[in-house]
Order: C-alpha cells, then structure tokens, then sequence
C-alpha cells in the first residue's frame, strides 16, 4: 500500500530522515515510536502531503482514501452528530447528487442513488455516528449540542469522531489518547482492533500499542526501523539487539538488577488483592524489558523524604466542587508512607477535583483537610507548565528551589531529566511541552516531597521518560495518588485503586482488568435504564428539567465565554504558525544573504511557540474546570 523508496525528508535546516526505504501492506496496524523530535508527526505529515520529500519517492495507490484528525474545529453551529457524520464523505457526497436528482426531477437517477445509499449503510449512520460520541465519552443528548457549544478538549473528541466515521483506506492518529480519559482509551483500542483499513499510529502508551497494533515503526538516527509484533515485541528485540553492543552489557545488568530490587520488595509484602497481584506481574515483567531502555538519556531518582509522619494527610467528610456545584460528597480518605492509590473514573467524574482537594489547590465546601506538620506536597497538573518563567533556565529554576546546592550537582540532576550541557542554560520560553513537563517533573523530584500527587504526568512524555518516571516511582517512599490513561503506569506503580463515580470516591475492588469488565457492566446498565425511562416524558418533569438547565448555563456562563476567548486566541496562533512555517520552508530563505532573515524567523518562531503553549496549557485547565462542573447535568 505504501512505500518509501531512498526518501529523505528535512524540516527547515534539519534533517529527519536520510535515504529510508519502507513497505507497509494494506491492512496492517502499525505503532509509530521514537524520542520526541525524531520526525514521527512529520512521517505523518509527509503520507498527508503537507510536506514533500527532499529525495527519494512515496508511492502508494492513486485512489487510496486517507484520514486523519483535524488539528483545530471552526464554531459550527451544527448538531455534533452531523459533524461527526460528516467525516462518511462517501454518503454525504450520495447525498448531495441525490439532492441534485430531486431537483432535476430524474427519476432513474434517485432511484440509482438510493440503492447506493443503502449499500453504504447510510440508514445506519446516525446510529453508527451515536455509537462513536459515546464511546468517546459524550453524554446522551450531547449528539445533538452544536458544535460551538464544547469546550477546547471535547472538539478534538469530535475530531477524532469525524476521523474514525469516514470510510478511509488509510487511518492516520498522533496520539489520539492524549485528550481522552482512560474509560474512552479503553473503547478507542478496541475499536482499532476491528478496524478493516490501515492504521498508522503515534503513541507513547505502550498498553495502547501492545493492544492496537502487529507492527513497530522505529524512528531513530535519520532511519525508520520496520519490527514485527506490538510494542512489547519491540521492545525484546530491541533488547536483544543492545545485549549484542558490549560497552551496553554492564548498564544492562544494572539496569537488571534496579528492577529485582522492586520486584523483591514488593512480592515480600504483596497481599491477595487483585490489583496487588496485578501490580507483581507488571513488575516481573518491567526484568525483561529493562534492556531494552539501557541508552535512555533520563536518569533519575526520589531522594529519601526528609520527614514521614502516619497519616500525612487526611480528609475527613469532605465535599467539593465548583460555582456552587458540589462534584464529590463526604469523600474520607487517609494517606500514609507507602500508599499508593490510582484514581480510575469516568471524564469529569471528579478525579482531578479530588487531586486539588488532596493538594490544597481547591479548598473544602465542607469537612477537614487535616495534614501532618512535615507535610510536602508534590503535586505535577498541566496548569503547571505555563507558571515556568519563560526568561529563565532550567538551571535558574532548580536554582530557586535548591539554593545551596553546588552548580555541578545541579547540572548532574538536570543531565537526568534531558537539560544536558547547553541545553541547562536556554531560556523555557520555546520548550516545547514535553521538554516542560520534564522540568516541572524535575522540580517536583528536587523539592524532596513525601506526598506525591500526580494528575496525568506523561500526557507529554515520550516513551523513554515514562520509563524513567516509572522506575523512580518505585523508589518513592512517600505516599502517591496518580490519575493516568497510562494503564502500564497505573499497573507498576499503584497497590490500590479507587473509583470516582457519582460524586462518591471508594477502594475499587480488583485490578485494571476488572475495571474493564465494569465498564462494560455499567455501559450496558445504562442502556437499560434509558429504554426503561419514562419519567422524564412529562410536562412538569420536562419544564423542571429546562429550570435547571438554564440555571447550569447561567453559572457555566463565565468559563465557556473564556473558553470562547481562548479559542480565539489559539486559531490565530496556529494561522500565524501555518504562515510562519510556509515562510521557513522556502529553500532561498537558507542562503548566506538571508543569514540575518532566517535568524528572524527563527526567534518570531520560538515566541510564537511559546504563546501556542500558554493559550493550550490555559484552555486544558479552563477545559477541565468547564467539564467538572457540566457534569452535574440535571437530566
């Protein structure tokens, strides 16, 4: 179906990809992998035709259908549905000649057309096109919403909808997770799993790949690396591969070793719970896959907490939300050194809220946040990544939260997290969002907390930092709460999990496998319940509910308008960044008289990134706020 024949590919000055020859045959599912910056969106750019190749040749079927999720959504005014719908441009076109027929009056013609609409399924479309809002985590009656009506983080939900309708040979996704909670990731893998066409996929969740994929493309040194089997497959070649370099040996068998050291301590107090036991086996399998991330470039640890008090903190009967929208209720919960708890729950459920309640950021509308005097709180949020002072390095930020430290101990943490020799000395202002993460990260690790709070960490992190993340959490000897769609690192870092459903937060009794299992269960008992209704067919139940819809919107009134503002300000952004990379892919622009040009463009292009990436981090936490409090929907 595809292939890549002696193809390099450059994006301004650098190159991504020199002389690569690749086959992909039509129907396969392949994983894309490598270090953030290697060229994996730009490959997918590439198979769009947003960008052309400097040498060498794409080939693939003149007729082959591609699709892939839209980057930014206009304020349409039309139902959800029919956005989604939409995106079968096959049946829309049958639809438009059939409307052309009617007009002419052509008989024969609509009668042709109307047989095609049935062998297109067009009957079915809007239940097809339902089906895929609520896998996706849209609530009933959001099908017919208009478009403008959805927060930031809910119309790239639509887009991914709209992408996932169309009849398309070619199936393109960057990382399709990142908006989705885990509920949604669960049903997208699946879904994948029954797709027909060909899937080339960007992610860095390795549960998601090992479940949604049969191939690895590996992108590394300027080369795409063709493996066999999902990402696990991978990773055991890969392994085998370093076992085979011996100046890698001796980093391997540490490596090895580090990972047994958990293992060991685990199993010796593991209990019977099925989580605990689900947790031992990831572990055991972190021994075999630890090869296989021996050249990572981020090494780091937790240092021992200074102070370790029993409970650390405790909440007692308390209830939270928003503009006078409680979203949990009489939540009790205590943490001490060695808890480790996975928050699992539907989108806008109240996990995040929970989080803020833990970290003091959201105050209790009633009972006690009661924590120990030697309470540190390490709490890592999206929002974070925008309070990082773009002026200054990231030296100059760990300089403030360790002052004493010696300027080599600090460039030797900061060479753990990525910021190694120049690098530590940039100003943050055109990091992009993973390498802003890694700081925050940084920071928090530094800070020595014995609480760690952590509400979705490696929705920028590639694969590399996850793993390194994951391995410095079993080192932690503090107590942890961690919100993730990251089901490896749910597995290998958590003993416990709690649901968050209903404005109620409990002990979850069973592992991640059993979550899947109720998800369905629960899916299927609302399906029941909404044939079964008929409560809400009165008048008087109708008019109550339409007094209290007016009353939500009148309260989430404020955050959808700055929603709206911010919205804006991110389209405009992304046109002004369209037109700047237009600018900087003229080959002229790269000659010795336009030295002092090009050096223009280059810095309007890091401020321009930087402004993308305080509006998006902005819109995510207003996003979130927005959901949080919609989700107390009266109906």
């Amino acid at each position: 179906m595809l292939t890549l024949k002696n193809l390099s590919l450059r994006r301004g000055t650098r190159l991504l990809l020199q002389g690569v020859d690749l086959t992909v045959h039509a129907g396969w599912k392949v994983g894309i992998t490598g270090a953030n910056g290697s060229g994996k969106s730009s490959l997918l750019a590439l198979l769009q035709h947003e960008l052309q190749p400097d040498a060498g040749d794409l080939q693939h079927p003149s007729n082959l259908s591609v699709a892939h999720v839209a980057q930014e959504t206009a304020a349409f005014e039309m139902p959800a549905i029919e956005y989604v719908m939409d995106g079968d441009t096959e049946l829309r076109q049958i639809q438009i000649m059939l409307n052309e027929a009617a007009t002419a009056n052509d008989g024969h013609r609509q009668a042709e057309l109307h047989a095609r609409l049935e062998a297109n399924g067009a009957y079915t479309a809007p239940s097809r096109a339902a089906c895929l809002l609520h896998g996706l985590g849209f609530s009933p009656g959001d099908e017919q919403r208009a478009v403008a009506t959805f927060s930031g983080g809910w119309r790239v939900r639509l887009n991914l909808a709209r992408a996932l309708m169309s009849r398309a040979d070619l199936m393109l996704l960057d990382e399709p997770t990142n908006h989705l909670d885990l509920d949604a990731v669960i049903w997208l893998e699946d879904w994948l799993r029954s797709y027909s066409g060909t899937l080339l996929l960007i992610s860095h969740d390795r549960d998601f790949l090992d479940r949604a994929v049969d191939h690895i493309i590996h992108v590394r040194r300027q080369g795409l690396q063709l493996y066999r089997g999902n990402y696990s497959e991978f990773e055991r070649q890969q392994a085998l591969m370093l076992a085979r370099q011996q100046d890698a040996y001796q980093r391997q068998q540490q490596q090895i070793e580090r990972v047994r050291s958990f293992v060991a301590r685990f199993r010796a107090k593991a209990t019977k719970a099925r989580q605990a036991q689900s947790r031992l086996k990831a572990l055991a399998r972190m021994e075999s896959i630890a090869p296989a991330h021996v050249d990572s470039p981020f090494q780091f640890a937790f240092r021992p907490s200074r102070q370790l008090s029993d409970p650390l903190l405790r909440l007692d009967q308390v209830s939270g939300g928003y503009a006078q929208k409680p979203v949990l209720d009489n939540v009790n919960l205590s943490l001490g050194p060695g808890d480790r708890i996975g928050l699992l729950g539907p989108n806008g459920s109240g996990k995040s809220t929970l989080v803020k309640l833990l970290a003091g950021e959201l105050p209790p509308a009633s009972g006690s946040r009661e924590g120990a005097a030697g309470l540190r709180v390490g709490y890592f949020a999206q929002h974070q990544l925008e309070q990082l002072r773009g002026e200054e390095s990231p030296f100059e930020h760990l300089r403030r939260v360790d002052p004493e430290a010696t300027e080599q101990s600090l460039n030797d943490f900061l060479g753990g997290f990525g910021f190694a020799g120049e690098r530590a000395d940039e100003p943050t202002e055109a990091f992009s969002g993973g390498e802003k993460a890694r700081l925050v990260l940084a920071l928090l690790v530094r800070q020595q907390p014995n609480l760690l709070l952590l509400d979705e960490p490696t929705n920028h992190l590639d694969l590399e930092m996850r793993h390194a993340l994951n391995l410095a959490l079993q080192g932690f000897d503090g107590a942890l709460v961690l919100v993730s769609h990251d089901r490896h690192l749910l597995r290998t870092v958590t003993d416990t999990l709690w649901l968050v459903e209903s404005g109620q937060a409990a002990l979850f009794q069973g592992d991640l496998d059993d979550y899947r299992r109720w998800l369905g269960e629960r899916a299927g008992e609302l399906a029941g319940a909404a044939d079964n209704s008929s409560g809400n067919h009165t008048a008087a139940a109708r008019r109550e509910i339409r007094r209290q819809r007016a009353e939500q919107r009148q309260v989430l009134q404020p955050l959808r308008a700055r929603l709206g503002e911010l919205e804006a300000e991110l389209g405009k952004a992304a046109a002004e960044k369209s037109a700047l990379e237009q600018r900087l892919a003229d080959p002229d622009l790269y000659k010795e008289a336009e030295k002092e040009r090009l050096r223009g463009l280059l810095l309007e292009r890091a401020r321009l990134a930087k402004r993308l990436d305080q509006i998006e981090n902005a819109w995510l936490a207003v996003s979130e706020d927005l959901h949080a409090a919609e989700t107390a929907d009266p109906a």
